[in-house]
């Protein structure tokens, strides 16, 4: 409990830079150097709570570990590397709009983890490199999965020559596209890293407490696989492209967040 009125400062941060975000987006400018600058505070005021967001999470209790992280410590670290990776995107590309829905979970999550207040160890250096490509991996293909869903809505609009309100305020088709095919190649090659430095560093991935997550993540692996070589190949777009990013993404959330969802919450265990 100690740590929630800090969480509580965070998580009104994230929630004011998603109320900027949307006014901005909402009424965006005319001219590109315009609509940049009138998104501008929210971005800042997210950078705000990031920073604030990472004192919480790892400079009270460092690094975590993998294996025995606490079900809201995981999700609140996770939603942290997924805003800091979208506000890194927005330096080069214009992904603001995705703050939208990453903000108001940042917050909630932030919440959660500073209400159910829980240590976290320090393991070895190896073991915390496999920790940090998993979760580097699982927020780049969460930010893919958001694209995906925002893509096909996108191209809907379009083709139906309405593409009004929000719309507008999104980059053209082809540069969201091109953003998806991006966070969908740099997710496949971490979450490559991240399979193998498990099966390194990890005594046994396929120990009784590891193995649903070593399986769906290695199903999630060969889904991805097979998405690769589709829109490589076969140039795969939009529902058949979104079917299999949601499915891949599907089960990596089962693989962590839904095993300790169940054993943690529900069996207690």
């Amino acid at each position: 409990m100690t740590n929630y009125l800090p969480a509580l400062v965070v998580a009104c941060l994230y929630l004011a830079a998603s109320y900027l975000l949307f006014n901005s987006l909402r009424k965006p400018a005319s001219l590109s150097d315009g609509a940049r600058s009138n998104k501008r505070p929210a971005l800042w005021l997210a950078s705000l709570a990031a920073i604030a967001h990472v004192m919480i999470d790892f400079v009270r209790s460092g690094l975590p570990d993998a294996v025995n992280l606490p079900f809201f410590t995981a999700l609140s670290v996770t939603l942290l590397v997924i805003v800091v990776i979208q506000l890194l995107m927005c330096v080069k590309h214009p992904a603001d709009y995705l703050g939208l829905a990453i903000y108001p979970l940042a917050a909630l999550a932030v919440l959660a983890s500073g209400f159910f207040e829980s240590d976290n160890k320090i393991v070895t250096p190896a073991l915390q490199i496999h920790v940090l490509l998993s979760i580097t991996a699982y927020a780049v293909l969460a930010l893919a999965a958001s694209q995906a869903i925002l893509v096909l809505v996108q191209r809907r609009y379009l083709n139906r020559h309405k593409p009004g309100g929000f719309m507008r305020a999104l980059p053209p088709l082809t540069s969201t596209e091109s953003l998806l095919f991006l966070l969908l190649r740099v997710g496949f090659v971490l979450l490559t890293l991240s399979l193998a430095s498990g099966f390194v560093f990890l005594e046994d991935m396929f120990a009784q407490h590891l193995v649903h997550k070593t399986v769906l993540s290695c199903v999630a692996w060969l889904i991805f696989a097979v998405l690769q070589f589709g829109m490589w190949r076969f140039g795969w777009r939009g529902k058949r492209l979104v079917g299999w990013v949601l499915g891949g993404f599907g089960a990596l959330l089962i693989a962590y967040f839904g095993s300790k969802l169940v054993l943690e919450l529900i069996l207690q265990r």
